[in-house]
């Protein structure tokens, strides 16, 4: 067998000089592919040159053979017989983006076009996208229809103060908390939707597991008998989520260090009121009626876990507890949390599908029906029984690469110390 010829393109991440021979550690523009290109000077004195004068981080385009025996113990070796620079830096790059010196959260975030070049960086977002495509999948392939919903809108979806407010042409509007108001509406006319969305919180956090823009995958479905087609929906979704990245990304898995499980099925259902006996067993005091925050939640994690559930629904929360459009069971709501290992990864429900019902629960909520009139007026027009989701993209890739901090899988997040790059 000949020696296979080869182009490649791509930055230099590292160079090491050993006599005659240059060795440059390259990876490829766009996958996983790392290279150990050698360029000797008995073979090809003009290549050799300009490889022994070229900089860490310079774009290139090699062409050359790949040998029959591979020495190299990093990457695919290849000889070149061709060398061309196509940019250098004018300036010492970042971070090291062969990974040998370990860099902070905030200077790969400050400088993620850059930490790109590094293999567990580029695996991350890899598997982002698959996790995105593997969405879509399972859910065109169970009828819903991708939408695009607005994104500066003229009431908030929840109200409250978490809304970014702004002038839009001498009038008040915000940017869109989900598209939760814009997909109900849509029920009145297709019976399942779906979307990929960015959702706009004015929250002050300063969490591992919170941004002020993030992103979500929504679902919403007409003609519904109740809550538990909405949350068969949801763990089908997740299941298929786990199967495709654990079958087409093994190389991204392994670059990060991570074996994944797909989640125990079926989901555990856990009642809220349960919910609260756990944490009063761990210590916790919560009043029923109580949304669970971020550390009750860890701790329900870790006893379920023990349990053998990594995945789990939190069901017949308390309708006080829930936005208006949760269809209310007297003082228990028809809504759900799916949490995983203590994080929550979406919240959903049945909604209020009945127009009086709903006029009612706006102004309980302490709401004015006048400011949501759009909205209402879809359900005077023969609107299904239907329910739906959000599930929280960041936070699925979040623990499928076992990341800790939700800024790992945002290639540029928005918090309240972040508005650039």
């Amino acid at each position: 067998m000949s020696a296979q010829s080869v182009k490649l393109s791509g930055w230099v991440n590292s160079i090491r000089a050993v006599g005659g021979i240059v060795f440059l550690e390259v990876i490829d523009g766009g996958s996983l592919d790392i290279y150990t290109v050698v360029v000797k000077k008995s073979r090809n004195p003009e290549v050799w040159q300009r490889a022994s004068k070229i900089k860490t981080g310079s774009a290139i385009t090699i062409r050359g053979t790949i040998p029959e025996v591979q020495v190299s113990k990093r990457g695919l070796e290849v000889h070149a017989t061709n060398l061309e620079v196509l940019a250098e830096p004018i300036d010492l790059l970042p971070l090291d983006p062969a990974g040998t010196t370990p860099a902070l959260l905030d200077t790969i975030i400050e400088h993620r076009y850059v930490a790109l070049r590094m293999a567990k960086q580029r695996a991350i977002f890899r598997i982002r996208a698959i996790v995105a495509s593997a969405a879509r999948e399972y859910l065109e392939s169970n009828g819903f229809l991708e939408v695009h919903t607005p994104k500066i809108c003229g009431a908030g979806a929840e109200g409250g103060a978490t809304l970014f407010q702004l002038d839009y042409f001498g009038r008040r509007a915000f940017l869109s908390q989900s598209p939760q108001l814009y997909k109900q509406m849509l029920m009145c006319g297709i019976s399942r939707v779906y979307e990929l969305t960015p959702y706009f919180r004015a929250e002050p956090h300063s969490t591992i597991r919170h941004l002020n823009e993030s992103w979500g995958i929504d679902v919403e479905m007409g003609f519904i008998d109740s809550v538990e087609e909405i949350m068969g929906i949801l763990e089908g979704l997740i299941a298929h989520v786990f199967a495709r990245v654990k079958e087409v990304a093994s190389r991204e898995l392994d670059a990060l260090g991570v074996k994944l499980s797909e989640p125990r099925r079926p989901f555990k259902h856990l009642d809220y009121s349960e919910a609260l006996e756990i944490l009063k067993s761990l210590g916790f005091e919560i009043d029923w009626g109580q949304d669970l925050g971020s550390t009750e939640e860890k701790a329900i994690g870790e006893f379920m876990l023990k349990e053998g559930y990594d995945a789990y629904f939190i069901v017949n929360y308390p309708w006080d507890a829930k936005p208006f459009y949760i269809m209310r069971k007297g003082k228990l709501s028809a809504a759900f949390d799916l949490d995983y290992k203590g994080l929550e990864l979406a919240s959903g429900g049945q909604r209020e599908h009945r127009y009086n019902e709903l006029v009612e629960n706006i102004r309980i909520k302490g709401l004015n029906p006048d400011d949501f009139s759009f909205y209402l007026k879809a359900f005077k027009y023969g609107m299904p029984p239907h329910g739906g989701f959000g599930l929280g993209l960041d936070r699925l890739v979040m623990v499928i690469t076992q990341s800790q901090n939700i800024r790992e899988v945002v290639l540029f997040p928005r918090d309240r110390q972040r508005l650039l790059p």
